[in-house]
């Protein structure tokens, strides 16, 4: 023979039960008569649905216009706004038609290109952390510089595999054309 769960027990099996389980079989109703069988949810709770967003209405082509849209304000901004991003697309509008006409296998040239779009991809990434702590607060702290620091760390990496890309694979054909030159 099966206990009767506690009151308490009850409360905790309706709210947080495991999907497809036939745990709540054996609770036939509330314990206080006039009661909802379960809790209402807190906002903090995970299992809470999450409030209406407004700006998430959009389906379909209508979604993916607005997306486009907000990229390349997205685009535009950081083009006006970050310094750093200006210097890395002169450097992206040098090494992409150079990644594309050096005479290397498709899969060397996607190495190549991918390496370029990777560090612009962590600048932006890197650039909207700075804003997100920056509309936070402009007042120094510990974890700003922190968090503002990993953002600077993952651009320096993105742009050492960069290097690395580009030396190990044109690096050779360099100095093949260096040694028939001389």
């Amino acid at each position: 023979m099966k206990a009767k769960p506690s009151v308490q027990a009850k409360s905790l099996l309706l709210i947080h039960r495991e999907p497809f389980s036939n745990e709540d079989d054996d609770i036939e109703s509330s314990p206080h008569p006039g009661e909802p069988l379960s809790e209402p949810l807190s906002a903090d709770d995970p299992l809470a649905p999450l409030p209406f967003n407004p700006y998430k209405g959009n389906r379909g082509l209508t979604r993916a216009w607005h997306a486009m849209k907000n990229s390349l304000n997205g685009f535009r901004v950081a083009i006006r706004e970050e310094s750093a991003f200006r210097q890395e697309l002169t450097l992206a509008a040098i090494l992409v038609p150079c990644g594309i006409f050096v005479p290397v296998s498709p899969v060397e040239r996607a190495a190549l290109l991918a390496s370029v779009l990777l560090v612009l991809m962590v600048e932006l990434l890197n650039s909207s952390v700075e804003a997100a702590i920056d509309r936070i607060s402009l007042e120094r702290h510990e974890l700003s510089k922190r968090a503002k620091d990993f953002g600077s760390a993952a651009v320096m990496v993105a742009l050492l595999v960069c290097v690395l890309t580009w030396g190990l694979i044109v690096g050779p054909l360099l100095w093949r054309w260096a040694l028939m030159l001389f």
